[in-house]
């Protein structure tokens, strides 16, 4: 079954859209091989910078920056990725499929999100600050 956006941002739990996002590639692993350009041509093609701009806006819920996994506390303070939900193939570039510009498939994330969610290492998350308190490090309590 396909996943979604919508469906997606139904998940109130950051960990859990995470989970949702997480495929299970290894490093190394060619998802393109030799015809990596393909996705690459794409990527700068003006139909795609348009519609690049318009997920950030999306993602960026009136805000100045887009939010990672469209999780509003969590707002991106640098490179966005705009991550397909369904993996793409060769195939579906090459025949140019919906699949590319359905909003419904794509989604704002961090750089290292984007790596967690491709090799599922959710250790690649940045996770919440620990909140500190005053002693809470003092070695002899």
């Amino acid at each position: 079954m396909a996943k979604s956006y919508t469906e997606l941002i139904s998940i109130q739990d950051y960990d859990e859209r995470y989970r949702y996002l997480k495929q299970t590639g290894t490093i190394g692993d060619e998802t393109f091989g030799g015809r990596r350009w393909l996705n690459q041509v794409l990527y700068r093609s003006p139909e795609w910078k348009r519609f690049r701009k318009q997920i950030i806006l999306r993602d960026s819920f009136g805000g100045d920056y887009p939010c990672d996994m469209a999780f509003k506390e969590r707002p991106i303070m640098g490179q966005v990725i705009i991550h397909h939900i369904n993996p793409l193939t060769v195939e579906d570039i090459k025949e140019r499929s919906e699949s590319i510009f359905d909003p419904e498939n794509v989604i704002c994330v961090s750089h290292q999100t984007h790596e967690a969610i491709h090799y599922g290492d959710e250790n690649l998350l940045i996770h919440d600050p620990v909140v500190r308190t005053p002693g809470d490090t003092c070695p002899w309590r």
